[in-house]
């Protein structure tokens, strides 16, 4: 690698404006496309776009083709069963999560991994039940269905039991999320994951996790807890804890505490050694086989109180029609399951995508859960996404496809039909410790609060709010809660930019904000405004504010009030009160004159200023006869960097207008330099140049324009130390056009000739 700081470069090329660019560099017209012709394009089909969609629309069809048996399939076949394994018992302990009978959870790991393994884009996520869409879902059946009182007055429970009520509403809620993904993918509208920043969703799932804790807590002491949904519904439930902790069930207890504290420890191990494990230890998988032994010889259920898994039909039940007044009732929180579910899925997917090196497609990702949540839900699964702890054991285990996801799905339906009453003995607060554990990575995200808070205030906000009110809210109204704050964050930082003066690095062509450097030079009576965002209906006013406080004074105000001087010193030479003699003019009476009226109309005073019938120039810097005051201007040019901004929209093009104006017409010549064409195109197409602001102001670069206003406005000084190393000259080359030479050399001093000033 070089030293900077022995590395030169020498440039020799014209002084460019806009204009003058144009003028020599021809431009490339491309033609627009109408919206008729993006609609027209859309319906057309060739052979070839129809086997485009086909590919799209089932990505097996791409992957299978590429599919190498010899090197692969061994990968897919181990990996499978250990994500089964890991399937089945999460699937168990996360349907305790919805508030449904335990072998529901079964299905969510095999009904919507059939559909997404012909339908989705990731090769390496584990499709399934989740813990947060799981407690979300839990939370609409616990409203519809509570615990204790009537259930929700709904034609469909008529002839039901609770529990069949419960599994209505599950799977109705499961099938409208299906519905909201499966419409949002064929909408291609998969790019709304990005409004969901990572703060945000870091914020969130810690919220979540907090839920979860709360939730799993009368498992693990074996308490009899009602289920609470809607805000607050947290502190009712560890108020609920609390009251029964005396009748806590120590052997609910202690199996808790021993299985927490064994995963933990081998999940320490695993991840400490896992370059040295062929596969990950199914800790989990050994845990529940001597749980389960354990209960069944000491038969916990009947000689301890212990609360176990039960009876586990060996057979698929019946699929079920949603219900059409559930979808009315649950669609306000179908909608953010919808699209927490997709979000987490996508983040996960996009991890390993990127790892793997293949493109997953957010919009077909969303057909293909929406898919499976239809599927799913028509035989009571619960709502799928993907878990982050199975999905890691399927890719940690040498998966290469969805067809490891396949031979999971295979080894659940083997757990359902054929020995799932292997695990009717298994105490759920063993389902409940598992849970808890699995919540250690969500729950450790709380350590990022303080790095945020040092880093980046706003976004911390975005994740303790979210947090607070994702934990005391509720997970729906917490996530909007969450949305809100990170809309308004944008919003703060868009509408409230970082404005700054710039000025030059001596020695060289950079420009800085002048308060961060020491080495700096700022040129007299020139003002380097830079504006580091878009220009909208919003921050508009605050663009003009900041601008004045940069230069030093309202260009309005001092407009108005040299109008009102002009019209005073017309009236008083009117009427002799002011001589010209041979030093200029000479008041014959010092008493001011009072203003009519007519003099101080306002919109006459912000019109341009009238030196007509003025025998002498006025120079507004010097002191001026008759005790007239006006404030002085101290810049002669200003100079707008709109290298940062993007976009102008009508209202900033208004605002903007106006600004120029009134600066132009208080002789202060502005120039706007680094604008993107387009803006510039836009510009023209909205009529924004007139008599008074012409396309001329936009040059190329900041030194461009310095370079210019240099030539127009000769420095006062007899010599002026223009570079320290080095040096900037205009060429002549037998044309009228200015060039821009940059050379390595030693300081310089340029010789500059002053033109005489007309005083009073």
């Amino acid at each position: 690698m070089l030293r900077p700081s022995t590395q030169r470069y020498s440039v020799t090329r014209p002084l460019y404006s806009e204009d003058t660019f144009e003028d020599e560099h021809a431009k490339v017209y491309r033609k627009h496309k109408r919206l008729l012709d993006h609609f027209i394009q859309y319906f057309t089909c060739t052979s070839e776009r129809a086997k485009n969609a086909a590919v799209s629309l089932l990505p097996i069809i791409g992957w299978m083709k590429i599919y190498s048996i010899k090197d692969w399939l061994l990968n897919d076949i181990v990996s499978g069963v250990s994500t089964g394994l890991v399937a089945v018992l999460q699937g168990l302990a996360f349907s305790l999560l919805a508030s449904i009978s335990t072998w529901y959870g079964l299905y969510a790991a095999f009904f919507p991994v059939i559909m997404y393994f012909f339908l989705g884009t990731s090769r390496h996520i584990s499709v399934g039940s989740f813990p947060i869409l799981s407690l979300m879902v839990g939370a609409v059946v616990t409203r519809l269905v509570p615990d204790e009182g009537p259930p929700a007055n709904i034609t469909a429970f008529e002839g039901l039991t609770k529990d069949e009520q419960r599994i209505l509403v599950s799977a109705s809620l499961t099938f409208l999320v299906g519905l909201f993904q499966l419409g949002m993918g064929l909408l291609q509208v998969g790019f709304i994951v990005m409004y969901l920043s990572d703060t945000l969703i870091s914020g969130f799932t810690t919220a979540a996790a907090v839920h979860i804790l709360v939730s799993q807590l009368k498992f693990v002491l074996g308490l009899t807890v009602p289920g609470f949904s809607g805000p607050l519904s947290i502190i009712y439930t560890l108020e609920s804890v609390f009251t029964q902790i005396t009748s806590t069930n120590i052997h609910d207890l202690v199996t808790s505490i021993v299985v927490m504290v064994t995963v933990l420890g081998v999940k320490e191990i695993n991840d400490r050694f896992k370059s040295k494990l062929p596969v990950p230890i199914p800790i989990e998988v050994i845990m529940t086989v001597i749980a389960c032994g354990v209960s069944y010889a000491f038969n916990f259920s009947e000689n301890h109180g212990v609360d176990v898994v039960g009876k586990i039909p060996n057979t698929f039940e019946s699929p079920i029609a949603p219900s059409l007044q559930l979808f009315q009732m649950t669609a306000v929180e179908a909608f953010p399951i919808a699209i927490v579910g997709f979000a987490v899925a996508f983040a996960v997917a996009k991890v390993y995508s990127v790892k793997h090196d293949y493109i997953i497609d957010g919009n077909q990702e969303l057909i293909a859960f929406g898919a499976s949540n239809i599927f799913g839900g028509a035989f009571k699964s619960l709502a799928a996404s993907t878990a982050l702890s199975r999905s890691a054991v399927q890719e940690s285990t040498g998966g290469k496809t969805q067809i490891a996801g396949l031979l999971s799905a295979i080894i659940v339906l083997v757990v359902i039909l054929g020995i799932g009453f292997l695990l009717e003995p298994l105490p759920k607060s063993l389902l409940g410790a598992v849970v808890i554990v699995n919540l250690k990575g969500m729950l450790m995200q709380v350590v990022t609060v303080p790095y945020l808070w040092k880093k980046d205030r706003p976004d911390c906000i975005v994740w303790v709010g979210t947090c607070l009110a994702a934990i005391f809210l509720g997970l729906d109204l917490g996530l909007a809660v969450g949305l809100g704050l990170e809309l308004l964050t944008v919003v703060f930082r868009a509408q409230f930019p970082r404005c700054c003066v710039l000025a030059n690095i001596s020695g060289t062509d950079i420009y800085r904000d002048r308060k961060d450097y020491v080495n700096i030079y700022e040129p007299e009576g020139v003002k380097i405004f830079r504006i580091p965002s878009p220009i909208f209906f919003a921050n508009i006013d605050f663009f003009r504010d900041k601008l004045k406080d940069a230069v030093g004074f309202n260009p309005l105000r001092i407009l108005r009030k040299r109008n009102k001087a002009v019209k005073k010193i017309k009236k008083m030479i009117k009427k002799g009160e002011l001589t010209l003699t041979s030093n200029g003019l000479q008041a014959t009476c010092s008493m001011p004159i009072e203003e009519s009226e007519e003099e101080s109309n306002m919109e006459d005073l912000d019109k341009p200023t009238d030196y007509s019938d003025l025998p002498i120039q006025v120079n507004w810097n010097t002191e001026l006869p008759a005790n007239i005051r006006v404030p002085p201007v101290n810049i002669h040019s200003l100079i707008l960097d709109f290298s940062a901004v993007s976009f102008l929209d009508i209202s900033a093009l208004k605002g903007l207008k106006a600004a120029l104006k009134e600066f132009l017409r208080v002789n202060v010549d502005v120039y706007i330099v680094g604008c993107d064409p387009y803006i510039i195109e836009k510009l023209r197409n909205c009529k924004f140049f007139d008599d008074e602001i012409k396309t001329s102001i936009f040059f190329l670069t900041i030194h461009d324009a310095m370079l210019f206003i240099h030539e127009s406005h000769p420095p006062n000084t007899v010599s002026e130390k223009v570079s320290g190393s080095f040096q900037y000259q205009h060429i002549n080359s037998g044309s009228t056009s200015n060039g821009l030479k940059i050379q390595a050399m030693e300081d310089m001093e340029v010789e500059t000739d002053t033109k005489p000033e007309t005083r009073f």
